[in-house]
């Protein structure tokens, strides 16, 4: 065996780990002991247990342990007891009280055992002590840190709240070590200078953040006193402009950038010029320039034009004085730094007091000059192991010599014609490495003009992570991947070069696919982008490794670690083997007594259990065996393997008659499996049902056992030889952490040793530093003292490692069981458990708008979840007993969702927090903790009600009154709501009353066009009957039935007239519900779950009596005009009422009958698609685009963005809907001046086919001048005229309707 010190996973199964209670993370006993008493506590302890008599004084000593150390590591346990002075002095009293038993337990007649129980009772009163100093410190530096702050920044920017301080204790890692002190969000890079200054007043240490995606722990906080500096709010991005750089001969392409500014769109900013932004590592939906110059990020295009730093032409930052340092490159190369002789950098140093950078008074210029070969090891396409960089600022810092605040990026030029191709490989794993190495050969060259614009790999593992469409025929799973962009400028020379690459995989047992369209190329590389999905099968935490390996050297390096998985999985299995004998030889279980009729238990169990122990001796034998002897020659072994009853296939083996056993087994011709050798006879052994439950007990053991298994999971950016070498753990599993300790051992050992270099991109941060050789850090140690020799900038950092690092495991929660099943929790602790914290779901995210002061992306929300989850168990075991606050803190995360559901989408492990939030709302309810609010009450009563005249009544109230006063309200508050529009306010914690009443005026409701609903004007008031709109001449045409859905019946009675019209014209038979009706998701959303579902039952009820009514009519299709309605009836199963039947939204329906219609000529078009989309197809612009275009001929345009509105989102919590309107009308805007941008001055109206979208649209009217339009009503409008709604309601009053009982 190669040294990897494997142990058994399961073999210490039985040690002391986790006596402390409330203990739900990686921590061992002996870790929390250390961290909270030191390490000669935990020498003592371990003495002790020699003396143990009743190990009641130890548990004492736990319970106060795990009371600090549950405390420390939550926030909202923190505010908890911040807030409750009376809360507080219970908890530590009854710490005082557990520590006073102990000392009336102690016994001076053991002398030697007494003075070590006096030593350990010191550090203990110590540790309480301490524990009820802090927080009164805490207090005091709270409010002393906001006075001072406020001077600099929005006082709302400040933030001390559980649920910031939450979210920005870890990234992508999950590692943690301490809370932040406070968490600062700046509105712009003016305050931060300012904001350094006061926080070295105070004495907190600074820790620089962007969006938290790091993979090394970078933005950790490592001390207790830090503050956090957000910059995501910095996320200005210029237009793309040609300019002058200094010591380049021609303009170049450059785009000017805030550090916050997501990667993505960066991008796509570029792209609007046709220009590409370079820096594209796989988190570039979620992470922020700033953080790239940091970490010296790259992605699969760095094979052309390298990493952030080949792509900086200017950046700014803040130096631990507070003052402005710009940093220029002089002579730019516009490629690849390495590759220039001398790299030359201009240093400006400028006085921080003031706010304008560009107006500041400069102190200091410095020019730097370096070889470019300085910047990466020779032979490496990256490399962030030199943090030195010649003294560079900022750059490859990971935020410990400052804080970066903007950037000026050069652009490139992608070559017209482009390739993307899929090599799928076979049969043994080592072929793909030559293989890369053969194809950058080629490419490297440039032939004919083609070039290698990114390779990307993957191992099986991630294949199988990623659900991997195999695209080749042959039946058989790949051994890996490889998916490239071959680039050029001629099509036909491109095309062969592309065939030479193909060529160099089909010669290793592979097969090649090319892509040429942007669709197919697209599809390709979709599956790359969900790497992460990797770690779902644990608790989501992983060790993540980028290392850099040469190119020649990835096949040696592949094999070691397939070496690993191999050991791994052997001792895996041998360890299931042993958990089964164990299980055999103990109590034995068979279940009901009718299986074993005429025969004793004792019987059946003689004739069963001594063979299936002898097979488990058996096979022991032969996979020790194998284990031990993987570097022996084949020849010398086979004779052996033979004996002990190997599967044998000698023509399968005689290309190994040179090699070793390994070989054999890694090409897997020599296999040990645990279906085939041991699952198979020991189902043959305990056959029949009288052994139903011997047989689930032996697969129980057997998962529990797997998921112990540690392996290392491999993708690359296989062009620059970056290899991404995860290992997932499952941080619950003390020895497989451990075990994956030793796994990160071995691979740094390996990189080392062929040369390569620990990080390629993902920076050292803690995780990695322990790999570093001290003297490579000495240049960058003495630059640190130079410039920052306090350590204000992330103390800690570059220096230390994960000693006091520990990871949370949402498992572990699960011990809590009893309490966890009693209410929604479980359900809710199994939804979110395998987030991987990547944060790809804020692209999407409703909730997640930093610039209006908004940071709930369900990442965010996850992590809050795990801490409250973890406060409510630990409350729910103490005499204080639960605190409201927490239930209160529950609310908040679910008021902050749309359940738009599209954080689903981009998620790689499928997480649906829309669902989540539902489940949270249920939770609250069945605690009797829902919102009080009277105007979403009456909303939802309104939406319930059936009774026509109860309708009429009600929509007169709210329609005609409410929303007239709202009107009169927002005209009369406009100068008071202008600010919250400007710049909407945090909204963390409980509303405030003055805040709700501005936001739920600030934006005019519409005036209703209809007085009356459509019942009323058709006079369809009888509940026992249903209405068939039809044209008379129209008996035997296609029938429709058709739910208009609560939102178009009560509140926009037009939609449903406009559906009818189309469909009446049509000569289509329309089939209505007897009565208004609602579909349930309403009150499913709001957390009336059984109101829901009682409301979906009356309905199928209803409509099953429709069906075998009216089944003469054989509707085949089932019509409606709400997104929302269309997603929740697909759960009511209509083909099951109206036989064979689909559910269709009405413009979908339209556009499969050819409709088609073109506007007014003084007229564009906005679209915007609502987040409950009713569009079948992906891309509903299409749709739309086939139904109707300008008179003038252009396109509809898609305005992305929830409108904020939400069904009863926007009147239950106006003050978060005015949070996410704020990125809708930049929107808007945006859209809209690019369709006036050839100087177009008619209307622009934005059409939906939404109601609840109608409504929010409609409040921009006014900011945007634009005009909210329903699809389907523009279309009878211009289909019909402006007449339409009377002339249809005269034409059916005139041919009348067909009431049929039911």
């Amino acid at each position: 065996m190669q040294e990897t010190g494997l142990t058994s996973v399961t073999a210490a199964a039985n040690e002391r780990i986790r006596e402390i209670p409330y203990n739900y993370t990686s921590f061992s006993d002996r870790e929390i002991v250390i961290r909270l008493l030191g390490e000669k506590a935990w020498e003592i302890l371990t003495e002790l247990r020699n003396f143990r008599r009743t190990g009641r004084s130890s548990r004492m000593l736990y319970e106060v342990l795990g009371d600090i150390w549950v405390v420390n590591r939550n926030p909202y346990l923190q505010d908890d007891l911040l807030e409750n002075r009376r809360r507080r002095v219970l908890l530590v009293d009854a710490m005082k009280h557990r520590l006073n038993e102990m000392e009336k337990r102690r016994d001076p007649t053991v002398p030697e055992r007494d003075a070590k129980v006096a030593e350990l009772l010191t550090l203990a009163h110590k540790a309480v002590e301490k524990f009820d100093a802090d927080f009164i410190k805490t207090e005091r530096l709270r409010g002393k840190a906001r006075r001072l702050f406020k001077q600099f920044t929005s006082e709302d920017n400040i933030r001390f709240d559980g649920f910031a301080r939450a979210s920005h204790v870890t990234d992508a890692t999950d590692w943690r070590v301490e809370l932040p002190f406070v968490v600062l969000t700046p509105d712009s890079e003016k305050e931060i200078p300012a904001l350094v200054r006061a926080c070295i007043e105070l004495g907190l240490v600074i820790i620089p953040r962007g969006s938290g995606t790091g993979y090394t722990g970078g933005a950790v906080p490592m001390s207790e006193l830090s503050a956090v500096i957000n910059t995501e709010k910095m996320d200005a991005i210029s237009a793309v402009t040609l300019e002058h750089l200094p010591g380049v001969a021609d303009d170049v392409p450059v785009i000017r950038t805030g550090a916050g500014a997501v990667t993505r769109r960066v991008t796509e900013a570029a792209a609007l010029y046709d220009y590409v932004f370079s820096v594209d590592p796989a988190s570039a939906d979620a992470c922020s320039v700033g953080g790239n110059i940091a970490e010296n990020s790259g992605g699969k295009k760095a094979v052309l034009w390298g990493t952030a730093v080949d792509n900086l032409a200017q950046y700014r930052m803040v130096t631990p004085e507070g003052n402005w340092l710009e940093v220029t490159r002089i002579n730019h190369n516009l490629g690849k730094i390495h590759k220039q002789e001398e790299v030359v950098w201009e240093v400006t140093l400028k006085d921080g007091q003031e706010k304008d950078p560009e107006k500041a008074r400069v102190l200091h210029t410095e020019t730097l000059r370096m070889p470019g070969a300085s910047f990466r090891k020779k032979g490496l396409g990256k490399d962030v192991s030199n943090k030195y960089l010649g003294g560079l600022p900022g750059v490859q810092k990971e935020g410990t010599d400052g804080l970066i605040t903007s950037a000026t990026w050069i652009l490139h030029k992608m070559p017209p014609c482009g390739r993307t191709v899929c090599l799928e490989f076979f049969g043994a794993a080592g072929l793909a490495g030559p293989a890369i190495v053969e194809i950058t050969k080629l490419l490297d060259s440039h032939p004919q003009g083609c070039m290698l614009a990114g390779l990307e790999h993957l191992d099986d593992r991630y294949l199988h992570a990623v659900n991997y469409p195999v695209k080749s025929q042959r039946g058989e799973y790949p051994k890996m991947v490889l998916v490239g962009d071959i680039v050029g400028y001629d099509e036909k020379a491109l095309d062969e070069v592309t065939e030479k690459v193909i060529r160099i995989c089909t010669d290793r047992n592979g097969e090649g696919f090319i892509a040429k369209t942007e669709t197919e190329r697209f599809k390709f590389w979709h599956e790359r982008s969900r790497t992460a999905a990797i770690s779902a099968h644990t608790n989501a935490f992983k060790l993540n490794e980028d290392v850099v390996i040469p190119l020649d050297k990835i096949g040696e390096y592949t094999l070691v670690c397939e070496r690993f998985n191999i050991e791994c999985s052997i001792q895996n299995k041998l360890d299931m083997l042993e958990a089964v004998r164990s299980y055999l030889q103990g109590y034995i279980s068979l279940g009901n007594p009718s299986m074993i009729t005429g025969i004793t238990k004792q019987e059946l169990l003689a004739k069963t259990v001594p063979e299936a122990l002898r097979k488990l001796d058996e096979t022991k034998e032969r996979w020790s065996f194998v284990l031990t002897h993987l570097d022996d020659a084949f020849k010398d072994v086979l004779s052996r393997l033979l004996t002990l009853g190997i599967a044998a296939d000698s023509e399968a083996f005689k290309p190994y008659a040179g090699k070793k056993l390994f070989d054999a087994v890694y090409d897997r011709v020599l296999r040990i499996s645990w279906k085939r050798e041991i699952r198979s006879e020991l189902d043959r052994i305990f056959g029949g049902d009288a052994f139903e439950k011997v047989r689930a007990q032996i697969d129980e053991i057997h998962n529990k056992v797997l998921r112990g298994r540690v392996f290392i999971a491999l993708h690359m950016h296989a062009g620059d030889g970056n290899v991404h070498t995860n290992i997932p753990l499952n941080s619950d599993n003390y020895q497989m952490m451990k075990l994956g300790e030793k796994a990160v051992h071995l691979v740094m050992k390996t990189v080392k040793g062929l040369g390569g270099s620990v990080s390629g991109e993902h920076g050292i941060g803690l995780t990695k530093i322990e790999f570093l050789d001290p003297a490579d850090l000495a240049p960058f140690y003495d630059y640190l003292d130079r410039v920052d020799p306090e350590r204000h900038f992330n103390p800690g950092k570059l220096l230390k490692g994960l000693e006091n690092a520990y990871t949370p495991s949402f498992n572990l929660l699960t011990s809590e069981s009893l309490i966890m099943q009693q209410s929604e929790l479980k359900e809710i602790n199994d939804a979110v458990k395998n987030c991987l914290r990547c944060g790809k779901c804020k692209s999407r995210c409703s909730t997640h708008v930093p610039r209006a002061s908004l940071l709930y992306s369900p990442r965010n929300k996850i992590i809050a979840v795990g801490l409250l989850t973890e406060a409510y168990l630990y409350e729910s075991q103490t005499r204080r007993g639960l605190n409201p606050e927490h239930l209160s803190s529950f609310t908040d995360i679910s008021d902050h969702c749309t359940l738009c559901m599209k954080c689903l989408q981009p998620c790689p492990v499928k997480i649906n927090f829309g669902e989540v939030t539902v489940l949270l709302r249920n939770f609250l309810s069945r605690m009797n903790f829902t919102s009080k609010n009277p105007i979403k009450k009456a909303g939802l009563d309104f939406l319930s009600l059936t009774n026509p005249r109860g309708v009429e009544i009600a929509r007169k109230a709210m329609i005609d009154i409410g929303f007239r006063a709202e009107r009169k309200a927002s005209d009369a508050l406009k100068h008071l709501a202008q600010p919250h529009m400007k710049r909407p306010p945090n909204t963390t914690g409980k509303p405030k009353i003055r805040e709700q009443i501005i936001t739920l005026v600030n934006r005019r409701l519409p005036e209703p066009r209809m007085h009356k609903t459509l019942r009323s004007l058709l006079k369809l008031t009888d509940p026992t009957t249903v209405p068939i709109i039809r044209k008379k001449e129209c008996r035997d045409a296609e029938a429709v039935f058709y739910f208009p859905g609560c939102g178009n019946e009560r509140l926009f009675p037009e939609v449903g007239a406009a559906v009818l019209t189309m469909l009446y014209a049509s000569g289509i038979q329309t089939v209505i519900p007897p009565k208004f009706l609602c579909c349930g998701y309403p009150q499913k959303g709001n957390g009336q779950a059984e109101f829901a579902r009682q409301i979906v039952t009356n309905n199928r009820i209803l409509f099953h009596r429709i069906a075998n009514t009216l089944n003469y009519l054989d509707i085949k299709t089932v019509i409606t005009s709400c997104g929302t309605c269309l997603k929740q009836l697909r759960d009511y199963h209509f083909e099951e009422i109206f036989p064979g039947c689909r559910i269709l939204d009405i413009h979908d329906y339209l556009a499969e009958k050819g409709v088609s219609l073109v506007g007014e000529e003084n007229t564009r078009y906005l679209f915007h698609n609502p987040c409950h989309t009713p569009f079948a197809g992906s891309t509903p612009l299409l749709t739309v685009n086939q139904l109707i275009t300008a008179g003038d001929g252009t396109k509809v345009e898609l305005t992305d963005r929830c409108c904020g509105e939400s069904g009863t989102f926007a009147v239950s919590r106006p003050d978060i809907a005015n949070q996410v309107r704020f990125r809708k009308e930049e929107d808007i805007r945006l859209r809209k001046s690019r369709l006036e941008s050839d100087g177009f001055s008619g209307e622009v109206k934005i059409l939906t086919a939404c109601p609840a979208c109608l409504q929010g649209l409609s409040r921009y009217n006014d900011a945007t001048q634009t005009e909210a339009e329903f699809l389907v009503v523009e279309m009878a409008r211009l289909q019909y005229g402006k007449n339409w709604l009377p002339d249809f309601l005269h034409d059916v009053s005139k041919d009348g309707i067909e009431h049929v009982l039911v």
